[in-house]
């Protein structure tokens, strides 16, 4: 248990919550919509400081991020928790349950002890994942500072729906970051996720603004964020506000895993590549399809020549660019990597 790091006192011992854009007003022994921020006799804790329930060696493409150290590996790490409760979550698992348990879980482990990891192991990039980074903001932050320090990639999988005291504080210790787009109404955010699209869209656009690298994911749910309308908007949003060099990932909606939506079918392929077709009609140079078998949905071609430059089989990786530009024609494929960034 930790202090948090972002929010007000108020008088009667009530406390404002900064971190995240529900802005939680708590009355004492009270907890956040995120089920882990507790306002214990006029002070807000985090419950889950250091209790990571995820730790993994991933490749960095299974965050996604396809254009940011492409065919490295990151120490991913989660704890548990979400201010957002979306239907659809795939981890359910660790970031709901909270909500409904007395009982914080995960193992402790010390920032320092995170950093130790990574070292031994040789990896470039640390991710916060699996659940949202802002509902262990605390230990994100802590783990973030100390990785900097020893010249190690952050990077952030988010749903973006930041406060602006948390894009200010986090914002210069993140390299990387891939947001969740998840429909594009507000009427979709309020019924499917219980919160509002114009912080996560701010987000996205602060973050690019300050040269963090942008990804932007969007899941494809059957009959719910599956119009062709939405693809429009969403894509000209990130051609418009982000950039076209913008990588655009599109995944399969799969019901058996998710939270709640356990009798809704897999998303028809046709439906993401309909998506997919409306991106790259939009401008955008880089859209890919997760969780499908088709291979060369997730492979990076040029744009402007449409060469082979990336081939991605699941998440291994062949590089046919050359030093991040195309073999063919020698443009540019917007890629960031250590050695020539």
């Amino acid at each position: 248990m930790k202090e948090c790091y972002l929010y007000k006192k108020i008088k009667d011992k009530k406390t404002l919550c900064q971190t995240c854009s529900h802005f939680c007003l708590l009355c004492k022994n009270e907890k956040g919509k995120c089920g882990v921020k507790k306002n214990i006799n006029g002070t807000l804790y985090s419950l889950n400081y250091g209790k990571v329930v995820a730790l993994n060696i991933d490749p960095i493409e299974k965050k996604p991020f396809y254009h940011f150290y492409p065919g490295t590996f990151s120490l991913s790490l989660g704890c548990a928790g979400c201010s957002f409760s979306c239907k659809n979550c795939q981890n359910w698992s660790i970031s709901q349950t909270p909500k409904a348990k007395k009982q914080i879980e995960g193992k402790f482990i010390a920032p320092e002890k995170i950093i130790k990891i990574t070292k031994e192991n040789k990896l470039p990039t640390i991710s916060y994942t699996y659940t949202d980074p802002l509902s262990f903001f605390e230990y994100t932050f802590d783990v973030m500072k100390l990785a900097k320090e020893e010249k190690i990639k952050n990077c952030l999988v988010t749903h973006g729906f930041m406060s602006k005291k948390s894009l200010l504080a986090i914002t210069p210790y993140t390299d990387a970051v891939n947001i969740d787009i998840k429909g594009f109404s507000r009427k979709f955010y309020k019924k499917n996720c219980l919160a509002r699209i114009e912080p996560v869209l701010h987000s996205a656009i602060h973050f690019k603004r300050k040269n963090v690298w942008v990804e932007i994911t969007t899941l494809i749910i059957p009959k719910i964020s599956d119009s062709e309308k939405m693809f429009d908007k969403i894509s000209s949003f990130i051609y418009n506000k982000l950039g076209p060099e913008t990588p655009w990932h599109i995944s399969q909606f799969s019901g058996e895993i998710s939270w709640k939506l356990k009798n809704t079918p897999k998303t028809p392929q046709k439906k993401l590549e309909k998506a997919r077709e409306i991106g790259k009609k939009n401008g955008l140079k880089y859209v890919y399809i997760g969780n499908v078998p088709a291979r060369n949905y997730q492979d990076t071609n040029c744009f402007n020549c449409k060469t082979l430059c990336i081939n991605r089989t699941s998440f291994s990786i062949e590089r046919y660019d050359q030093k991040g530009k195309c073999p063919g024609c020698n443009e540019n494929l917007d890629i960031m990597e250590k050695n020539y960034e």
